[in-house]
């Protein structure tokens, strides 16, 4: 430093030039500036791409910091925790410990599902030996490693520890290289960022929970504290109701579990396997054959109860609800009841007359958004026997219209509504509550990387939306990725505080569906230029579909909930 001819190098942060010896890494930049921030600073963005903080500081770059309070801040958080928690967990039992595996499976609120299976008992006593370890870790700021290796070599490596979930990844993967993590000598293949070290997971815990345990963590909201435990409500849960409707969520997520398993195609590699080896229409079948059983129990319970006459079905974008409303229909006919499935959206007020979110744009995900008075009075005639015109909801024009679509209810007939607000009663707030059945359906992911890498239910989500958008939307996967943040806003405050009050949840996610949808969204996201914004996001999803093996769509049946986003659809009008 002592040098006057030492090499420097100029970076711009926040637009501001600051001139570094040469070598600097993004996290001594970082650290000069945490403390102008409440929380730690995870990734920095330089020139609009994420860098792990280890990486050297390109010359000339501008940078902008990313903190835990970020969405990409939280995820690097919560992967690198995982990390140390598998460290924590091969530590404690010994390297000749006859762990068979460790799984992260789901989301339980702020935390992950996870089992272990092998011959060392799961109890409290072993978790707090492991949690001990984690922070001793934690303390000595154990450093997180990246290395790059041959691909051959990580199957060999994995297949060595016994993730063999791992080995099945690689097997199928094009590029001749991969990179893996080592944190104290321990290996391990993971999708996105990791911090720099352990010294930033202080905010953790492990808990028994069902047949495994969770692993906790902060919120995104509040990286620095994590949500109270008790008997009643699980993290991230804040009272007894959400509580247990985040134990509903959890049995379906884990029936979804053990479906994979019952297929055995419990992980990505799995189902590239079952592609190579078998008729992919067999899968289809079977797959869709589930979907219908379940579909059909639901249907048997609600015309149990011949006083329900209205059926409300809600879930979080791009959940399958249109196609499932009309399945469930069908599955009612079969009873002598005569359905009648709405889709709220066509009671969208005229574009102009959108609300504004607080960035000024249209804000399409409010209630406000609904003509909730016309669609309470048209439903209260359609039951009191009138006749009534429904509208269309034209989303390229933004205009509601009306095309002779003219229904008459008889005493067998029963109004099927779906929407994102449908388990709001503010959305059908003159109609009798003892009359209804609530639904709530979501895309509960059954299918993960490998056995420690997730697959969020949002990313199949945002890769379902942006394929229908560009069908029938004619909006690009530029502006489905852009508009996608606000949708998940919508979610969080318009679909999710009400969930808990569904009679029943159905998890519309089909274990092939992301194979059959890579062929469809790799152009359209390839389409996102490198100067655009959404340019990062684009590029993580095109790796992520890069994970699966194609499945053409030609032996999907034309009532299948994909259809809904692909095409095809018997239900298309």
């Amino acid at each position: 430093m002592d040098s006057v001819n030492e090499k420097k190098v100029t970076v711009y942060v926040e637009g501001l030039p600051e001139i570094y010896p040469d070598g600097t890494t993004y996290r001594e930049i970082a650290d000069a500036h945490q403390k102008d921030f409440s929380c730690p600073i995870a990734l920095v963005k330089a020139d609009g791409r994420l860098r792990e903080l280890h990486k050297k500081a390109s010359p000339g770059c501008r940078l902008r910091f990313v903190t835990l309070k970020d969405k990409a801040g939280c995820d690097t958080y919560r992967r690198s925790l995982v990390l140390l928690m598998l460290k924590g967990i091969y530590h404690v039992a010994g390297e000749n410990s006859n762990i068979e595996k460790v799984s992260v499976h789901f989301s339980v609120g702020e935390s992950y599902y996870c089992t272990m299976e092998g011959q060392i008992p799961l109890t409290e006593a072993f978790l707090e030996e492991v949690k001990q370890y984690m922070l001793t870790l934690v303390r000595q700021a154990a450093p997180i490693r990246k290395k790059t290796i041959a691909t051959w070599e990580a199957c060999a490596r994995f297949r060595e520890y016994r993730m063999y979930d791992k080995e099945e990844l690689f097997r199928y993967r094009r590029s001749s290289k991969v990179n893996i993590y080592e944190l104290e000598s321990f290996e391990d293949y993971f999708y996105g960022y990791m911090l720099p070290d352990a010294s930033y997971l202080t905010c953790f815990d492990l808990r028994l929970y069902e047949d495994g345990f969770l692993l906790c963590f902060p919120s995104q909201a509040e990286p620095g504290k994590l949500t109270d435990f008790t008997p009643t409500a699980l993290p991230g849960c804040v009272s007894a109701d959400a509580a247990e409707m985040q134990n509903k969520i959890w049995r379906t997520q884990k029936d979804a579990l053990e479906w994979g398993k019952k297929l055995e195609i419990p992980t990505v590699g799995a189902l590239n396997t079952y592609i190579v080896k078998h008729r992919t229409k067999d899968l289809i079948m079977i797959q869709e054959a589930y979907h219908e059983k379940k579909i059909a129990e639901m249907a048997a319970s609600i015309a149990a109860s011949p006083e329900k006459r209205v059926i409300l079905i809600a879930g979080p974008s791009s959940s399958g609800k249109t196609t499932f409303s009309h399945r469930l229909s069908t599955q009612l006919s079969v009873y002598g009841l005569k359905p009648h499935p709405i889709e709220a959206d066509n009671y969208f007020v005229e574009r102009e007359h959108t609300p504004l979110d607080e960035d000024g744009k249209p804000n399409f995900e409010c209630l406000e958004a609904i003509d909730t008075e016309k669609l309470n009075n048209d439903m209260l005639a359609l039951l009191a026997g009138e006749k009534v015109e429904l509208p269309t909801f034209n989303f390229k024009t933004g205009k509601r219209e009306y095309k002779g679509d003219v229904r008459t209810l008889g005493p067998q007939d029963i109004l099927i509504i779906e929407g994102i607000h449908c388990l709001n009663d503010r959305l059908t707030y003159r109609l009798d509550s003892d009359h209804k059945v609530k639904i709530y359906i979501s895309a509960l992911t059954q299918l993960n990387i490998d056995e420690h890498n997730r697959i969020p239910t949002t990313d199949g989500r945002l890769i379902r939306r942006m394929v229908r958008d560009a069908r029938m939307r004619g909006t690009d996967a530029h502006g489905t990725i852009a508009m996608w943040p606000s949708v998940r806003r919508g979610e969080e405050q318009y679909i999710f505080p009400y969930q808990e009050s569904a009679d029943y949840i159905f998890n519309s996610t089909l274990i092939y569906e992301l194979a059959v949808l890579k062929q469809y969204a790799e152009p359209l996201l390839f389409s996102v230029r490198p100067d655009e914004p959404e340019y990062e996001e684009a590029k993580r999803l095109l790796k992520f579909l890069d994970y699966f093996l194609p499945i053409p769509g030609d032996d999907i049946p034309n009532n299948s909930l994909i259809r809904e986003f692909i095409g095809g659809s018997c239900f298309e009008k």
